[in-house]
C-alpha cells in the first residue's frame, strides 16, 4: 500500500465508561476534519439502531460542514460484497450471476435439506435435534468468518477447543466437511448468507489492491463508535486507512462489549489503539447512578460476605410468587405515572431473560391502566398472527398437493378472518368487522370443508342442511370467498399462472387491507410476510436453474413456504423499536442484552427477577463462541473458563446499567421463580440488604 502524499494525520482513540461523552468527542473530532462530497468520511456505528441515533446527532451537529456517510460493519460488508461482486467473480472463478442474499430462515431450510442424508448419521449428536445441529453449524461458520478464520480451519478449532466428552472428534470433522460443502453449493448458485459474505469480504475482497485503491478513493477516513462491539475482521479494514496515512477516530467502552459471544472480539479491536492519540474519559456522566455507586455495587456482588448498605436511590419490590411481584411492579409504575412523578418514557423494565409471561402480564396490566408499553424487539413468529394463518390456509386451497398442511380448524379460522368488510367502518378493530362469527365458521367447516391430500376444497354453502340459519351476511361473505378461490384456481390452470407472491398480495388487498387502520402488530406481520415471500421465491427461481431444492422434497414450492412459516422460523416485531420522530414512547420493556445494545437511558430502571441466577448464567453468546475469540488459549474451554467469562460479563452489565439510569433503581424480586424453585442468583446480596417497599395488596 502506497502512503498518501499528504502528511500522515493523527488518529484518535477515545475510551471511557458508559455515558462518559465518547460519542460527543467523536462528533467534535469529525467537525475538525475536512473532506469533499466525492470523498466523505466513513462513519460506523455498532448496529442499525445505534446508526440511526448517531445519524440524528451528526445531522444536528455536523450538518453540511463535513461530508460523511453512516453505516454499520455488517451493513458495510454486505453492500461492499454486492457492489464489488464482479471482482470476486473474476478472482474466484465464480459464475457471472447476480448474487442473492439468503435470509436466516432460507439459510436454515436449505442447509437442512442439503444435509438431510448426513443428519441421520455423520452429523447426529446425542441430545441435539436436527434443526439445532443445523443452526449451530451455520453459527460456527458465521463466528469463524467474523474472526477471520477460514472455513477449512473450523474442524481443527472445534477439536482443540471443545471438551472431548461433548461431541466425538469425527463428528466435528463431519460438521467441518458439511460447511465446506455448503459454501461450495451456495457460491455455485450465487446464494450468499451473511457468514459467507463476511468470509468473502475479509479473505478475498479486502486483500485486493484494486479494491483497496477504490476504498481510499471513495472515503477520506473513518470514524468508528463503540469498536468494542466490532469483530476482529474490522482491524484489517481500518489498517488500510492507517497505512495510507488517513486520520481515524475510535471510541471504546470497557463496560460495553454487549456483542461479545455473538461475533464481537473487543480484545482484538483494542489493538487499534496502537499509535493513536489517547483520550481517557475517566468518569461516567455525573447524573448517573454509576457515578456514585458502581464500584460499591460490583464489590457487594462479587463478595457475598460483605454487608451492603444500599443508598436511598435503590429500592426493593418483593413478593413470594413471581406473578404477585409482576402485579406489584406494574401497579407501582402505574401509580407513579398517574401521580405525574414520572412519565412512561422515563421508565425501563429490564430482565436477564424476559419470558412471554412477564411481557404479557406487564403489557396487559399497564395497558388496562392506559399506559403505553414499548416492548423492545418483541419478535413473535409470523404464524402467531391470525391474518398470516388465514392467508396460508387460503394458499393451501388454491394450489394442489397441500392437503396435509391444512385442517378443519384452520379453515374455520380463515373464514372468520377473511369475512371482514374492509370498505366500511374502517376505524373499528378487524374482529368487529367480521361477518362470519366463530360459531358459524365451525358449522361451515364441519359441513363444507372436504379434506383431501391433493385437492382440499370448500363446497357450496347449500351442502350444509340448515344453511339458511347462517344468515345473509355470513352466507354472502362465504360465497365471496368461494368465488375468489374459484377465480384463482382458473388462473392457475391457464397458460400463465399467477405467482404465489402476487396471489398473496391480491388476497391481502381483497380481504384484509384497510390502510392505516390495521393494528400495528398485524400490519407488521403482513409486511414481513410479503417480504419473506418475495425473498423465498427469488431463491426458488434461482434454485430452479440448478435442478431445484437439494435433497428429496416431495412438497411443492408453496408447500415449502407454508411449512417454513408453520415451523415458526420467521418472526415479525409488532412493537417498533423507534417511533418516526426518533423519540421512544411508553414504558420500555427489554432484556438486558436488548437494552444495552440499544444504548438507552432512563430516570427509573426496574430490574426484574433480581434474585435470578440468569443475571450470571444467562447465555447470550452463540454455541462455540469462546474458541473463535483472539483470547482463546488454544485448549479446551473448561467450566472454570466459562464461569470467569460470566463473572466479567456480570460486572460489565452492572456498570453499564447503572450508567444508564439517572435517578432510581428498583430491584424486583420474588422468593420463588416461575418453576417454583427458590431464587439464588448473584444479586441476592443486594436484594437481602434492601428494605421492601410497602405495597397496597388490596
Amino acid at each position: 500500500m502506497v502512503q498518501d502524499d499528504e502528511a500522515a494525520m493523527v488518529s484518535m482513540w477515545i475510551t471511557g465508561p458508559t455515558r462518559s461523552g465518547k460519542t460527543q468527542h467523536l462528533i467534535n473530532w469529525l467537525l475538525q476534519q475536512t473532506a469533499t462530497a466525492e470523498r466523505p468520511w466513513l462513519v460506523f456505528a455498532a448496529n442499525g439502531d445505534n446508526r440511526m441515533a448517531l445519524a440524528q446527532r451528526l445531522a444536528s451537529a455536523v450538518q453540511d460542514q463535513v461530508p460523511y456517510t453512516t453505516t454499520t460493519p455488517a451493513g458495510f460488508i454486505q453492500n461492499e460484497v454486492i457492489l464489488f461482486w464482479p471482482l470476486l467473480v473474476e478472482s474466484l472463478g465464480l459464475k457471472a450471476q447476480f448474487p442473492l442474499k439468503l435470509r436466516p430462515e432460507n439459510e436454515q431450510l436449505l442447509a437442512l435439506q442439503l444435509w438431510e442424508p448426513l443428519l441421520a448419521e455423520e452429523l447426529q449428536v446425542e441430545g441435539w435435534p436436527e434443526s439445532q445441529t443445523v443452526r449451530r453449524a451455520l453459527d460456527l461458520l458465521q463466528l469463524a468468518a467474523s474472526a477471520g478464520i477460514p472455513t477449512e480451519e473450523i474442524t481443527l478449532r472445534l477439536q482443540q477447543g471443545m471438551m472431548p466428552t461433548l461431541v466425538p472428534a469425527n463428528t466435528w470433522e463431519a460438521i467441518g466437511a458439511a460447511l465446506l460443502q455448503w459454501r461450495i453449493w451456495c457460491l455455485e448458485r450465487g446464494l450468499l448468507t451473511y457468514g459467507l459474505m463476511t468470509e468473502l469480504y475479509w479473505r478475498y475482497l479486502l486483500p485486493l489492491s484494486q479494491y483497496q485503491a477504490q476504498l481510499l478513493e471513495r472515503f477520506a477516513g473513518t470514524a468508528a463508535d463503540d469498536v468494542d462491539e466490532y469483530s476482529a475482521i474490522a482491524i484489517p479494514l481500518f489498517q488500510i486507512f492507517k497505512t495510507a496515512g488517513r486520520s481515524q477516530a475510535f471510541t471504546y467502552n470497557p463496560s460495553g462489549q454487549v456483542r461479545l459471544g455473538v461475533g464481537a472480539d473487543p480484545a482484538a479491536t483494542l489493538t487499534l489503539a496502537t499509535d493513536c492519540e489517547q483520550i481517557q474519559l475517566p468518569h461516567p456522566n455525573t447524573d448517573s447512578l454509576s457515578y456514585t455507586m458502581a464500584d460499591d455495587v460490583v464489590q457487594w456482588v462479587q463478595d457475598p460476605l460483605t454487608i451492603p448498605e444500599l443508598p436511598e436511590q435503590v429500592q426493593l419490590i418483593t413478593a413470594t410468587t413471581r406473578g404477585k411481584m409482576l402485579r406489584q411492579t406494574a401497579d407501582f409504575m402505574a401509580d407513579a405515572i398517574h401521580r405525574e412523578v414520572v412519565t412512561p418514557a422515563e421508565i425501563a423494565v429490564i430482565g436477564p431473560g424476559l419470558d412471554a409471561i412477564a411481557r404479557y402480564s406487564l403489557i396487559e396490566i399497564l395497558s388496562d391502566r392506559g399506559i403505553v408499553v414499548a416492548s423492545l424487539k418483541d419478535q413473535r413468529p409470523l404464524i402467531s398472527s391470525p391474518f398470516v394463518r388465514a392467508l396460508l390456509a387460503l394458499l393451501s386451497l388454491v394450489y394442489p398437493g397441500l392437503g396435509r398442511l391444512v385442517n378443519r380448524d384452520a379453515v374455520a379460522e380463515m373464514l372468520v378472518v377473511l369475512s371482514q368488510t374492509p370498505e366500511t367502518e374502517a376505524s373499528l378493530p378487524w374482529f368487529d368487522l367480521t361477518r362470519i362469527d366463530p360459531v358459524r365458521s365451525e358449522l361451515i367447516a364441519d359441513h363444507c370443508f372436504v379434506p383431501d391430500i391433493e385437492h382440499p376444497r370448500l363446497l357450496p354453502v347449500e351442502n350444509f342442511p340448515r344453511w339458511d340459519r347462517l344468515g345473509h351476511q355470513a352466507t354472502e361473505s362465504y360465497n365471496r370467498i368461494l368465488d375468489w378461490l374459484s377465480e384463482q384456481k382458473k388462473q392457475q390452470q391457464q397458460r400463465y399462472p399467477t405467482s404465489p407472491v402476487i396471489m398473496l398480495d391480491r388476497a391481502v388487498q381483497d380481504f384484509l387491507w384497510r390502510g392505516n387502520y390495521l393494528p400495528i402488530d398485524q400490519l407488521s406481520a403482513l409486511r414481513e410476510l410479503m417480504e419473506t415471500a418475495q425473498y423465498f421465491w427469488d431463491v426458488e427461481q434461482r434454485l430452479a436453474l440448478y435442478g431445484g431444492m437439494p435433497g428429496d422434497d416431495s412438497l411443492s414450492d408453496v408447500g415449502r413456504f407454508i411449512r417454513l412459516l408453520q415451523r415458526g422460523t420467521v418472526s415479525a416485531n409488532p412493537y417498533p423499536a423507534r417511533s418516526l420522530d426518533g423519540e421512544r414512547q411508553g414504558v420500555t420493556l427489554a432484556t438486558v442484552f436488548q437494552y444495552r445494545a440499544q444504548r438507552l437511558t432512563h430516570r427509573w430502571q426496574f430490574w426484574l427477577d433480581a434474585g435470578s441466577p440468569r443475571w450470571l448464567t444467562g447465555r447470550d453468546e452463540l454455541f462455540g463462541a469462546e474458541i473463535f475469540l483472539s483470547s482463546w488459549p488454544e485448549r479446551p474451554v473448561t467450566a472454570a473458563d466459562t464461569e470467569t467469562m460470566h463473572e466479567a460479563r456480570l460486572e460489565r452489565i452492572l456498570r453499564d446499567l447503572l450508567g444508564r439510569t439517572t435517578e432510581r433503581l428498583y430491584l424486583c424480586h420474588s422468593e420463588l421463580a416461575l418453576n417454583g424453585q427458590e431464587q439464588m442468583g448473584p444479586l441476592l446480596s443486594l436484594v437481602s440488604a434492601g428494605n421492601p417497599m410497602e405495597m397496597d395488596n388490596t
